[in-house]
């Protein structure tokens, strides 16, 4: 079988190749003629090169990436790959290779970049850099900032249950609850919404398999979200905590570094790196490895290690990526993601036989509690890895939801995610027995707002002006949904923004941390309250009856609030800052429904904007019955040419919360 690439009408391709590695070969041409701009941005990231053409903003990651030591982590878990899995990926690489240099974006002229060539690690670079702040390691940082600035007793009281890192939904619906007696799996991961999108949908065909799915732009195979027609997949982040901060003391010499262990000073690495910065002179810095890991912060005297699985393990979890594909049943599936390191995931699966999966996949480390909430000392002994936890398993016996909060995953984290996503999913799901693929959108874009409570259940009766007490009276008869037309929706996020800047206000104690630039967002205090604010609200070491009282009256003088959707506009990420629609195309209303805590999670920084930041990186419905009826939508499109007929061509079916179907059979031409 020639190689051969077919596009259904949204420009979605469908590859089809004699062989695993021919296919993958194939993938890595195609993502590479599709989204040449977006590889080689990620290529730059990981090997924190960015602020060559970016300028001195981009040097903070540059300076974190290199100093994590990111590509030299690649590099030695590509090394430490099986022979047929290093092989894939080097396919893999090969193919993007063959087509990066001759492919176009607007990007590239914009910058003067011409792409570079890969190396065979660079897929696994890209995706530790991806991944490298899932599990939350800056909230050490403003955990012992907190303690430091406020005492041990407050370590906590920022405990934020909110979306403070990328999560997901997810739901599995067993045979026994939908219209075809085969299962549905269904769901959407919410990151910040990029352009392109970091989600590429795909179909791979060989005669070993079929499968599609939505695949990762640099990465082969399909590793979150994949329908091979016998067996289906999806996952969400566990939210679990497996990265660990550590403060060193460092001994120099003119030609050595040590640092202080618990069996006292021991040898550290060190080198220096010179990083090019457009606009402005080199920069020098310099890269030290502890026996706990690369030294990420040597600030204001603070000198802390990172030390993460992968690389203590030199593994990824790569070795599962080919298995996946190839897998027919759960138990397959199941036995692929043994391998799995990073990131931590739970995992729903179902086959066509009746079997079901729910797991979590990863590895997190078993050591002293107190690693998971603050800063620990490098030299303590107690503080040290000593082995690795089981991960957490649970037998299918009905509908199951997955959101990130406390669910399978709670031995393994510290913050979850709130529980009202997963609340309300599980209450819908229990409503019928009757489910088909076709029902899920009214999952997807289900806008009740379950947090709203904290703050509606708190409002004053007493003291208010009459116009306090008419908003008072619209809140409480409001039916809490945060649809886009709903002015009452925007009137309460008015109330809750009100809220937070008083909040923040009492906390300016915490203000101005010293810290790299890098983690200044991840301490930031406003940032912290608004994700925090239930938490706050219950708390008993604050007064909030004279705060929320204050609150309605301002918002009250304020009316009439517009429409929400009018102020909650998604608002795509790109590093050149370029606008989402090219000067000769009309503009779209990127009006949203939906809240960081509504099933339909559309997040903004309450207190701080309105626009939508993160949202669904993409939405699937895998039916288990038929795969031809099976849909999926990302934000924008297929292409990540702006200017493309496919470059957001899906846009205004996903802002309505819609699907489109998988097309299993796609229409001829490139």
């Amino acid at each position: 079988m020639n190689p051969q690439v077919t596009r259904d009408a949204y420009g979605v391709p469908h590859l089809q190749a004699g062989d695993p590695l021919a296919l993958v070969h194939l993938q890595g041409a195609t993502t590479a003629h599709d989204r040449a701009w977006q590889l080689e941005y990620a290529r730059h990231r990981l090997n924190g090169t960015t602020a060559a053409f970016l300028g001195p903003d981009a040097l903070p990651w540059d300076t974190f990436a290199r100093q994590a030591r990111l590509a030299d982590t690649a590099r030695q878990c590509f090394e430490a790959l099986d022979d047929d899995t290093r092989a894939w990926v080097t396919a893999y690489v090969d193919g993007v290779n063959s087509a990066l240099p001759s492919a176009e974006a607007p990007e590239f002229v914009q910058t003067g970049l011409t792409p570079g060539k890969w190396e065979p690690w660079t897929p696994l670079g890209i995706w530790l850099a991806v991944h490298i702040l899932f599990a939350g390691f800056p909230g050490k940082l403003w955990r012992t900032h907190v303690a430091q600035r406020l005492g041990e007793e407050y370590l906590q009281l920022f405990t934020s249950e909110g979306p403070g890192a990328s999560g997901s939904n997810g739901w599995l619906i067993p045979g026994s609850a939908t219209v075809t007696g085969q299962a549905i799996i269904a769901g959407d991961p919410h990151r910040y919404v990029e352009h392109p999108g970091v989600y590429q949908q795909i179909r791979l065909t060989c005669p070993s398999y079929d499968v599609l799915g939505l695949a990762v732009p640099g990465i082969p195979g399909i590793a979150h979200f994949g329908h091979a027609g016998k067996v289906a997949w999806a996952i969400t982040n566990a939210t679990a905590d497996y990265q660990d901060l550590y403060a060193e003391q460092l001994r120099r010499t003119e030609s050595s570094v040590e640092a202080l262990g618990a069996d006292g000073w021991q040898p550290a690495s060190r080198h220096t790196e010179v990083i090019e910065v457009l606009g402005a002179d080199p920069v020098t810095i310099e890269v030290i490895e502890t026996e706990r890991g690369p030294i990420i912060v040597d600030h204001a005297g603070q000198t802390l290690s990172l030390r993460y699985p992968p690389r203590v393990l030199k593994r990824l979890g790569f070795e599962a990526l080919p298995r996946l594909l190839q897998a027919t049943t759960v138990g397959e599936i199941d036995a692929a993601l043994e391998d799995w390191v990073e990131p931590v995931n739970v995992v729903l699966a179902a086959d066509t036989s009746g079997g079901l999966l729910h797991r979590v996949a990863g590895v997190v480390p078993q050591r002293h509690q107190a690693n998971s909430l603050r800063v620990v000392p490098a030299w303590d002994a107690a503080f040290a890895w000593d082995g690795w936890l089981p991960m957490p398993r649970e037998e299918v016996t009905g509908p199951v939801s997955m959101a990130n909060a406390r669910e399978i995953a709670a031995p393994l984290g510290v913050e979850f995610a709130a529980p009202h996503r997963t609340h309300r999913i599980q209450e819908l799901l229990a409503e019928r027995s009757d489910w088909s693929v076709g029902d899920m959108p009214t999952i997807h874009t289900d806008t009740y707002l379950g947090s709203a409570a904290s703050i509606l259940d708190r409002l004053p009766s007493a003291g208010l002006s009459p116009e306090a007490v008419a908003l008072r009276t619209e809140l409480l008869s409001w039916d809490r949904r945060m649809d886009a037309a709903s002015t009452t929706a925007s009137t309460y996020a008015a109330l809750r923004k009100a809220i937070i800047a008083r909040l923040t206000d009492r906390f300016s104690i915490l203000e101005n941390p010293d810290c790299p630039e890098i983690f200044a967002p991840y301490l930031d205090t406003l940032a912290h309250v608004s994700f925090a604010l239930e938490n706050l609200l219950e708390s008993a070491d604050l007064d909030i009856a004279p705060i929320i009282h204050a609150a309605l009256e301002d918002v009250a003088t304020a009316k009439p609030r517009p429409p929400w959707g009018e102020t909650h506009q998604l608002a795509p990420l790109h590093p050149l800052r370029t606008p989402l629609f090219t000067p000769t195309e009309p503009p779209i209303d990127l009006a949203l429904s939906g809240d960081h805590h509504c099933v339909w999670s559309t997040s903004s920084l309450p207190g701080f904007t309105d626009l939508c930041l993160r949202a669904s990186a993409a939405r699937y419905a895998w039916d288990l019955a038929d795969r031809s009826t099976s849909a999926w939508i990302v934000p924008l499109g297929a292409s990540g040419i702006q200017g493309h007929p496919n470059h957001h061509d899906q846009l205004r079916s996903w802002l309505q919360g819609e699907l489109i179907p998988v097309n299993d059979a796609a229409h001829q031409g490139r």
